[in-house]
């Protein structure tokens, strides 16, 4: 089969198409013929070292495909069964192997790229609206990179929630986009001081919590945004790694600040049911639009990943087999 490989650390050129072969399941696991695989920040990362993992390996967290073969010990799947799932290595492949416990049966009416474009997106939006800091009509928030694959849903379920939302974005056409996904007002954050905005908007009430994708630059200023005793959930680092940090900053108004990760918020079965279940359902009933920016053939990976490095996507990035 072909897949994309990396032997070491590097930039997008250290991604390459080899031909390897074909994964036998094991027991408890699915073989699935993937047919798109999504590009996340997070498949950065592990191209970079930043989140290292043994060499070499295939990347990619998420897809969606038809079951091949089952191994050992599966009862919950046949061949031919519609799947996807997310947080499991090695989706950017002709094949994959998958724990059946974590893959989710698809909807007739959901296909498999939109599928693929919201299973690990579309959850960390959920996990971040539903659990993390649960949104009320009470709450005022902001999600940063507002345009991108888990902003502009977060943005959707945050209103759907009840919250007031604000997001930060870096062009005007963005703004229009966030804006058309349910934000009470986008801040360019090129042209305007984050923070100052938010003083603004609130008359000084600020935010009960701020959603952080970016990281590094944009640390200092998510929380001169919070209100006191608000938090701050940074759950990516798109502009680099926080550096080490005195926690006494806290005190300037009693936060918390919390770095989860999907992973721990689809532990089990019922919880992976209910979030995958959710998004499903929206989208059937046209209640959450999943905005598809560009697909790539699997040999167009680097040119994938450059586009998700750009920070100039508006939504999902897929490659298609």
């Amino acid at each position: 089969m072909r897949a994309i490989r990396i032997h070491q650390p590097g930039g997008p050129e250290v991604l390459t198409v080899e031909d390897v072969p074909t994964p036998e399941p094991g027991p408890e696991q699915v073989r699935v013929r993937v047919r798109a695989a999504g590009v996340n920040f997070i498949d950065i990362y592990h191209r970079t070292g930043l989140y290292p993992l043994p060499l070499p390996f295939v990347p990619g967290q998420e897809g969606s495909g038809e079951v091949d073969a089952v191994g050992s010990d599966v009862d919950s799947f046949t061949k031919g069964d519609r799947v996807a799932w997310a947080s499991i290595i090695g989706s950017y492949a002709e094949y994959a192997i998958v724990p059946a416990g974590s893959l989710v049966r698809l909807p007739e009416d959901v296909g498999f790229e939109l599928a693929a474009a919201v299973m690990l997106q579309g959850m960390t939006a959920h996990y971040l609206a539903f659990s993390t800091f649960p949104l009320g009509s009470d709450h005022r928030c902001l999600v940063h990179a507002a345009a991108g694959g888990v902003g502009r849903l977060l943005v959707q379920m945050a209103r759907r929630q009840g919250a007031t939302v604000y997001g930060t974005v870096g062009s005007r056409e963005k703004a229009e986009l966030i804006r058309g996904a349910g934000a009470d007002a986008a801040i360019l954050y090129r042209e305007e001081d984050i923070s100052a905005s938010i003083d603004r908007l609130t008359s000084g009430e600020k935010l009960h919590v701020v959603y952080d994708s970016v990281g590094q630059s944009t640390f200092e200023s998510s929380l001169e945004c919070l209100r006191p005793r608000g938090m701050l959930v940074t759950f990516g680092q798109s502009s680099g790694p926080i550096p080490p940090v005195n926690l006494r900053i806290l005190a300037a108004g009693s936060l918390y600040v919390t770095r989860p990760k999907l992973g721990d918020y689809i532990k089990t079965r019922e919880e992976l049911e209910w979030r995958a279940g959710d998004l499903f359902r929206w989208i059937a009933a046209g209640e959450l639009d999943v905005r598809i920016d560009s697909t790539f053939p699997l040999e167009n990976v680097a040119d994938a990943q450059r586009r998700i490095e750009s920070r100039e996507s508006s939504g999902k990035i897929l490659l298609t087999l």
